[in-house]
């Protein structure tokens, strides 16, 4: 038994689950293939159902997994390889070049300001800028800058040069290159996560490519203070404050011809939280809620729903949508009040299209490398869901996290934690030796183990 775990992806499932097992005094090979650890909870402004800030619930945990001397941080880095058997995994693991050296950048963002190049930022879903030489958001672990050879004048000639010119501490390291670095582990742990669904098919009628529409994370980033605007709500087309904002529930899910037949279970709950912190910010605007029906399934969560309609005027509308489409400067949204049997026209200023969730990009390739099952969709599938709900058919290889199906922070977590829980069950019970002849001690009524 090779007493070191692997855990594959840095979300806040991949960073409890490390986090248990490092805790427990064991060694842990955390791999993310995002310059910075942290997944999309990271985006949030706040979480449902209490409103707590997501970075102050995130950061202390970011800050201790890079600290933690029991756990080995490879970012920019993926798994290729992995062969043997529970206890004994070989693990090929490709780090990708981040061209700045990790031990001396100082983050003091030199390197950025004299930078010619101005490319969108992933990280607040397009919403504003980054420079060709980056660092994710203010509290991204670890607190690298990162080169994206994509997006650079050039490396091979190298045509720029002005970030090395600049910088003090000689991070910067032009012919850095990818590495392949081989370990062996007795345990793994995936948590790929999820990503929204995007097929420009199913997508179109919602005009996804007109600048006042947009999905769940990218208002995510309009509402947090960490965000392109710093937390304030306006439309990217003009700036202006949007007046009347119109959310989309099921856009894609729940309809088996066109999109996924699932539901991605905390779409309702994070529209009554979007729909609660717009009025917080934008006290005189007005916000009207498409849905098929509410899931709330979840302590506190029904209320919390409730709170939208009745504290915040919400207005919920049973039925879908139709059309989305331009005009006279509004984004105008024609619907159908199954309930009422009316049509419904909407004049709004900002609309947000609730996608569901699917499986991260790559996890197919991850579960065939691991052999592990997948379900038709791409989520894992465990090898028995009602008994053994992270461990999957390969013994040694346990699951955890959205890469299973849709669910929120709460039951993610809890996850991560019964795969640790796994991981640390199966070190310690190899660790143990129980003689043929230890006696039964007749007080206790257990069996003594040495």
């Amino acid at each position: 038994m090779n007493y070191r775990a692997l855990v594959i992806g840095a979300g806040i499932s991949g960073m409890q689950a490390a986090l248990d097992i490092a805790d427990s005094g064991y060694e842990v090979i955390l791999v993310e293939k995002e310059p910075s650890i942290g997944g999309h909870m990271a985006q949030l402004s706040e979480t449902f159902p209490t409103l707590d800030c997501s970075q102050c619930i995130l950061t202390p945990r970011t800050v201790e997994v890079g600290q933690h001397p029991n756990i080995r941080l490879l970012t920019l880095s993926e798994v290729v390889k992995v062969e043997g058997e529970v206890g004994d995994f070989r693990v090929k693991i490709l780090r990708h070049p981040r061209y700045v050296i990790e031990e001396k950048c100082t983050a003091c963002d030199d390197c950025a300001k004299v930078c010619p190049v101005v490319v969108p930022n992933e990280f607040d879903r397009g919403l504003a800028a980054r420079r060709a030489i980056y660092i994710p958001h203010p509290q991204a672990v670890p607190a690298v800058y990162t080169l994206d050879p994509d997006a650079c004048l050039g490396l091979f000639p190298l045509a720029c040069g002005k970030c090395a010119e600049v910088c003090e501490a000689h991070a910067i390291d032009y012919d850095m290159g990818p590495e392949t670095v081989e370990m062996e582990v007795g345990a793994i742990v995936v948590a790929t996560g999820y990503e929204l669904y995007q097929d420009e098919a199913v997508m179109a009628y919602a005009y996804m490519d007109h600048p006042d529409v947009m999905d769940g994370l990218e208002f995510e980033r309009l509402l947090s203070a960490s965000g392109p605007t710093g937390g304030k709500v306006i439309r990217p087309s003009d700036r202006a404050v949007p007046k009347e904002v119109v959310f989309i529930q099921c856009a894609g899910s729940r309809n088996p011809e066109h999109g996924v037949p699932y539901c991605s279970k905390i779409c309702c709950m994070y529209t009554a939280k979007h729909a609660i912190l717009y009025k917080h910010r934008v006290p005189d605007g007005q916000v009207y809620v498409f849905y098929i029906d509410i899931r709330a399934g979840g302590k506190g969560y029904e209320e919390f729903v409730t709170r939208a309609m009745e504290e915040d005027r919400t207005v919920y509308i049973r039925g879908r949508v139709s059309k989305v489409f331009p005009r006279d400067g509004k984004v105008m949204v024609w619907g159908v009040d199954t309930l009422a049997g009316s049509k419904v026209e909407i004049a709004a200023d900002l609309v947000v299209v609730v996608a569901a969730m699917v499986p991260s990009e790559g996890s197919r390739r991850v579960a065939k490398m691991l052999g592990i099952g997948v379900d038709e969709f791409g989520f894992y599938t465990t090898n028995d869901a009602e008994m053994t709900p992270v461990e999957s058919r390969v013994p040694g290889v346990f699951l955890a996290g959205a890469g299973l199906g849709p669910q929120d922070i709460p039951e993610t977590v809890a996850q991560a934690s019964g795969a640790a829980a796994k991981v640390l069950a199966m070190f310690q019970a190899a660790q143990v030796e129980t003689p043929a002849e230890t006696p039964l001690d007749k007080t206790s009524g257990l069996d003594k183990i040495t």
